[in-house]
C-alpha cells in the first residue's frame, strides 16, 4: 500500500494519511456559490482537489472513496439577479427565477471544470436541499446551550467553544481585534455568528428552528452551517479530509469546526485539513480594480485550452501562491503539443489505457500532492519507448481524457497526412522554380505555411514539412 503524507492544516505538520475506513475514504471540499461564472482563483481548488481525488482511487480503489463537494445556491447575489429579471419584466415568481439563475449557474460551472479535466465528484449536494438538517444542527446546537436567538436570529456563541481558533492559530481577542466582524447589538460577542437569520416575504425563506419551546420567525440558514450540515449528512459525524482555499480557512472553516464538535461532540468532525494558497496573475492579487480579473470561461473563448490551464496550475505546489502568467500559459501548450507529437507519432491509445500510472508519479503525489515534481517526470519520457507510459499519465493526472487525446492524436495524424501532399505539392513548385528561376510561387507556398504554423524544412533531396503548436490546416485551403 502507498503511504500517503499530507500537511495537516490542524497540526501543522505533515501526516502519514490513514483513512477511518480503507473501504470507504471520505472527503469534503467547499464549493461555489452560484451567482456568476468562476473565476481563475475558483478552479484552483477544484484542480488541487481533483488531483488527490484520482490519487485516492488509485490507492483504495474508485468504489472506495467517496468525494462531496456542495454548491451554496442561497445567497444574497443570486436573489439580487432573480430580483433585477422579475423588475425588468419576466412574469415568473422569485423562487422560478432563483432556481433558473442557479440552474444556468451550475451548468457553466460544471462545463468550465469538465474543460478543465476534474472528475465529478461522488456527491454535489445543493444547500436548498438540506435545510432540513440544518435547523436539526441548529437545534441541537441550542439545547446544549451552544447557541441563541436574539431578533429573530440564531447564532452561536463562540464563547462556548474553548477550541475555537485552533485551525487558524487565533486567539479569540485577536480575532476581535483584527478581523472585519459585523457589528450588532443582538450579539452578545462581537465574535457570535450567524446561523439563521430572517428573511423577508419577498426572498427565500423556511420555517425557523425551536429556541426555547418557540419557532423562530420565517428565514434562511447561515453560511457556516450549510457545509457542516451536508458534511454530517452525507458523510458523517468523523470523516477523513476537509478541503478548500486558505481564504476559507477563517471564519468559515473555523466556524464549521465550532459548530459541527459542539453539535455532536462524540465525532471529529474533519481528521486533516488541507488548504490551497490564493492566485496571483503576473505577481499581483487578481482583482476587478487591477483590469487582471477574469474567469476560466474568458480564457477558454481565448483559445487556451482546459488542459493549459491545468498544466498550469499543477505546475506550483498547493501550498504555495500560484501565479498565472502568459508565459506560463505559452510554455504549457509548448509542453503539451509535443507530448501529444510523441504520443501521436509512436504511441497507441489502446495499449497506454492497459498500463498502470508510472510509481514515480505517484510517489510525487503521495509526498504532499507534489504536482511540480509529478509533471517533471513526464517530462523525463521525451523517446519514442516512452510514447505510451506518456499516455497514461497524462490521463491519470487528468490533463486530457481518454476521448480528448485520442481526438488530439488524429488531429495531429490527419495533419501530417495532409502536410505531406503539401510537401509533394512544395516540391513541384521548387522543381518549376529552379528551371525558369521564378521563386513567387514557392515563396507564396512558405508564406501560407508559415500562416498555417508549418515549419518547412527544404532539403536539397525532399521537402520536409511538420506540424507546430497551433497548427492550423485549414489556413491550407487556398493550396490548390
Amino acid at each position: 500500500m502507498v503511504e500517503i503524507r499530507l500537511r495537516n492544516t490542524k497540526t501543522r505538520r505533515e501526516e502519514r494519511f490513514t483513512p477511518l475506513d480503507p473501504e470507504n475514504v471520505r472527503m469534503y471540499v467547499c464549493g461555489p456559490t452560484v451567482y456568476d461564472r468562476a473565476h481563475l482563483g475558483n478552479a484552483r481548488p477544484v484542480l488541487v482537489f481533483d488531483v488527490l481525488y484520482r490519487l485516492l482511487r488509485h490507492v483504495y480503489g474508485e468504489d472506495h472513496v467517496t468525494y462531496v463537494r456542495n454548491f451554496t445556491d442561497v445567497d444574497d447575489k443570486i436573489n439580487a439577479t432573480a430580483q433585477k429579471r422579475k423588475a425588468a419584466g419576466d412574469p415568473r415568481n422569485l423562487e422560478e427565477l432563483i432556481r433558473e439563475r442557479t440552474e444556468e449557474t451550475i451548468g457553466w460551472y460544471h462545463e468550465d471544470m469538465d474543460a478543465l479535466g476534474a472528475l465529478r465528484p461522488t456527491q454535489e449536494p445543493r444547500a436548498t436541499e438540506w435545510i432540513g438538517a440544518m435547523i436539526a444542527m441548529i437545534g441541537d446546537l441550542v439545547a446544549r446551550g451552544h447557541a441563541y436567538e436574539a431578533e429573530g436570529h440564531v447564532l452561536f456563541a463562540v464563547e462556548s467553544y474553548a477550541d475555537y481558533g485552533k485551525l487558524s492559530g487565533r486567539t479569540v481577542e485577536d480575532m476581535i481585534a483584527g478581523a472585519r466582524v459585523e457589528v450588532a447589538p443582538y450579539k452578545k460577542n462581537p465574535m457570535d455568528f450567524v446561523l439563521w437569520k430572517p428573511s423577508t416575504d419577498d426572498l427565500p425563506g423556511w420555517d425557523g428552528p425551536v429556541v426555547d419551546g418557540k419557532k423562530v420567525g420565517r428565514g434562511r440558514p447561515g453560511w457556516h452551517i450549510e457545509c457542516s450540515a451536508m458534511a454530517r449528512e452525507l458523510l458523517g459525524e468523523s470523516f477523513d479530509i476537509h478541503g478548500g482555499g486558505i481564504d476559507l480557512q477563517f471564519p468559515h472553516h473555523e466556524n464549521e469546526i465550532a459548530q459541527s464538535m459542539c453539535a455532536h461532540p462524540e465525532g471529529d468532525f474533519a481528521r486533516v485539513w488541507m488548504h490551497n494558497e490564493m492566485l496571483q496573475v503576473e505577481g499581483k492579487k487578481m482583482s476587478k480594480s487591477l483590469g487582471n480579473f477574469f474567469t476560466v470561461r474568458d480564457l477558454l473563448d481565448q483559445g487556451v485550452p482546459g488542459e493549459v490551464i491545468r498544466f498550469v496550475m499543477l505546475s506550483t505546489h498547493y501550498r504555495k501562491p500560484m501565479d498565472w502568467t502568459v508565459e506560463k500559459s505559452v510554455d504549457a501548450q509548448s509542453r503539451l503539443f509535443g507530448f501529444v507529437e510523441l504520443i501521436a507519432m509512436y504511441g497507441d491509445i489502446d495499449q497506454a489505457i492497459r498500463l498502470q500510472p508510472e510509481q514515480a508519479i505517484i510517489d510525487a503525489l503521495a509526498d504532499d500532492l507534489n504536482t511540480h515534481a509529478a509533471l517533471d517526470v513526464l517530462k523525463k519520457m521525451n523517446d519514442s519507448s516512452s510514447a505510451n507510459r506518456l499516455a497514461r499519465n497524462l490521463l491519470f493526472l487528468g490533463l486530457f481524457s481518454e476521448a480528448g487525446l485520442k481526438r488530439r492524436i488524429e488531429d495531429y495524424r490527419a495533419g501530417l497526412e495532409r502536410l505531406r501532399v503539401v510537401a509533394d505539392f512544395l516540391q513541384r513548385a521548387r522543381d518549376e522554380a529552379q528551371k525558369n528561376k521564378d521563386f513567387a510561387e514557392v515563396d507564396r507556398i512558405k508564406h501560407i505555411l508559415m500562416l498555417a504554423n508549418v515549419s518547412v524544412m527544404m532539403k536539397k533531396e525532399d521537402v520536409v514539412l511538420r506540424p507546430e503548436m497551433d497548427f492550423d490546416p485549414s489556413k491550407l485551403e487556398s493550396l490548390k
